[in-house]
């Protein structure tokens, strides 16, 4: 639970800086714009005031550029609003989706969560046929290996966090693939498949939330269904 507390709060205060970097290059751009616009009204009034009496200027001119002027201190203002509007937007997201914590969820990662000393793959095949699945670690050696006859259908496999010894690994996030025999039997095709595991935490990271299994990390547009 304080890991989840702490998860939260961390992505608060994400939102937080998000805010405070826009506001803070919205006033920026309006500091700039307002210098720039006091030398322009400077340089405006030297000019009038010594402007040929006999070819005076035309007015046309400076009250176009004092108008183009005033539209982009407009536009910068705007911007500036809009990007905070989307800060405290992404943060109301961040907030409602903490109620996915301690769910379990199916997810869309090439990694397998292994929590609790279990983890679970599911795949869909359009009929029965040789399946074979592989775990790998972080140094990228194979430590898993499994092989079985898919249904026609859905399918779950699950893995009791053991490696091909019999030894238990520990919790992490492990890169997992799922093939089967191509039609011509001489190459292995992969074979789409979904990861399950528990919503332990939520992290803001840019402009996106990721939703974290455990040590496995996806981007919650990677959430395919809740079952609990």
């Amino acid at each position: 639970m304080t890991s989840i507390a702490t998860s939260t709060t961390g992505t608060a205060a994400a939102g937080a800086t998000a805010s405070s970097t826009g506001t803070t290059a919205g006033v920026n751009a309006l500091t700039s714009l307002a210098d720039n616009f006091q030398s322009f009204l400077s340089l405006l009034t030297t000019q009038l005031q010594n402007q040929d009496p006999t070819s005076p200027m035309d007015t046309n001119q400076f009250t176009t550029e004092l108008v183009q002027m005033t539209s982009v201190q407009q536009q910068v203002s705007t911007n500036s609003n809009l990007t905070q509007l989307i800060a405290l937007t992404q943060g109301g997201q961040v907030l409602q989706s903490t109620a996915l914590v301690g769910k379990t969820a199916d997810v869309t990662s090439p990694n397998i969560a292994l929590q609790n000393g279990s983890g679970e793959l599911l795949f869909s095949t359009p009929a029965a046929e040789p399946i074979g699945i592989a775990i790998t670690n972080a140094s990228g050696a194979t430590i898993k290996t499994a092989t079985l006859t898919s249904a026609a259908g859905a399918n779950t496999w699950k893995w009791d966090g053991t490696d091909d010894a019999g030894n238990s690994v520990p919790d992490g996030s492990y890169a997992a693939s799922v093939v089967t025999p191509s039609a011509t039997g001489t190459t292995a095709a992969a074979v789409p498949f979904t990861v399950q595991g528990t919503v332990t935490g939520l992290v803001k990271s840019g402009t996106s939330t990721n939703l974290q299994l455990g040590a496995t990390s996806v981007d919650i547009s990677a959430l395919q269904s809740l079952v609990n």
